[in-house]
């Protein structure tokens, strides 16, 4: 079976251990979830793009956020689904799948990032730069920004995972319920040495850029909000600021727990979960936050809602 398998490129998908009594809740969770995740995140985005007020840079991130998060949900919760019903023995996945659903994976993780990091940016120049804040950052600038933060991270992936995909294998079975970079090459038993200097390297540039520019960006708009006696100013800032932390702070607890999970084996079924929160939580909250906190959007949200149930008593009637 062992040759088998590798000759043919198939691997084997370690998975949830779900029973049967318990599979057809967990898949029907699992649906309501990558439904309400689609549902949410494609309005937001059309409200946005529908709307001619909110076409401003900052609402044009939201729309980032929210293809990020249905780009991220669709790459792993369909394959979950079919999954959930299969024994595990029967959890088979191409060699070539696997590794394009790890890249996914890892781009969709990194992007989140550098989007959040551009929003800080943002943030800082319409609280501490308001005057020169429209002619900085111009519809332009935020397409350019934006297509910075998908093309960067989308070359760091692709040598991340072709560095693991140049290894051979001498195993078979993925040990987690979907393919990352580190499943890939956990199943070699060449050297990793140069993955590890390169994702160690990698992580440090992401995560010490995220981390850097938003702690600074919030001790700067912290201090001018102390300086400042306005509190308009004072209230648009803490509003803004607030949910744009909220977001951030999900996504770094969510990834660090996978990344200290991973190291403790005896701990797999919990990190197996975790990494599947990973991709499901933020996208689910995401435009739930972005939504109902942020005063404009949740004012057009009523008005299109209101709009709409009008008109379906009308046609009623």
């Amino acid at each position: 079976m062992n040759n088998w398998t590798l000759n043919s490129d198939v691997l084997l998908l370690e998975g949830l251990k779900v029973t049967r009594r318990s599979s057809f809740p967990a898949f029907l969770l699992l649906l309501l979830i990558y439904i309400f995740i689609m549902v949410s995140n494609m309005s937001l985005m059309f409200l946005i793009l529908m709307e001619r007020t909110l076409r401003e840079p900052m609402y044009l991130l939201f729309c980032n956020m929210s293809v990020n998060d249905v780009f991220g949900a669709t790459t792993i919760i369909p394959r979950l689904l079919r999954d959930i019903f299969l024994p595990s023995s029967e959890r088979f996945i191409l060699y070539n799948h696997c590794a394009l659903q790890a890249f996914c994976n890892n781009y969709h993780a990194s992007v989140s990032h550098t989007v959040l990091m551009i929003m800080a940016f943002d943030r800082y120049m319409a609280i501490c730069n308001p005057l020169h804040y429209s002619s900085i950052m111009t519809n332009r600038m935020m397409v350019n920004l934006s297509a910075w933060a998908w093309g960067s991270v989308f070359i760091m992936v692709a040598i991340l995972i072709g560095l693991s995909v140049r290894l051979s294998r001498c195993r078979w079975i993925v040990e987690n319920p979907f393919c990352d970079n580190a499943t890939l090459f956990k199943l070699s038993c060449e050297s990793i040495l140069i993955n590890n200097i390169y994702g160690l390297a990698y992580t440090v540039v992401l995560l010490g850029s995220s981390i850097g520019s938003v702690t600074l960006t919030y001790l700067k708009v912290a201090t001018v909000c102390l300086q400042s006696k306005n509190n308009v100013l004072n209230s648009r800032a803490l509003q803004t600021c607030s949910t744009h932390l909220a977001v951030y702070l999900l996504l770094l607890l969510s990834g660090s727990i996978n990344i200290i999970l991973h190291r403790f084996p005896q701990l797999s079924d919990y990190r197996k979960l975790v990494h599947i929160l990973l991709h499901v939580v933020p996208p689910a909250l995401n435009p739930v936050i972005y939504g109902l906190q942020i005063k404009v959007v949740r004012e057009k949200l009523i008005i299109l809602f209101t709009r709409n149930s009008k008109t379906a008593t009308l046609i009623q009637h």
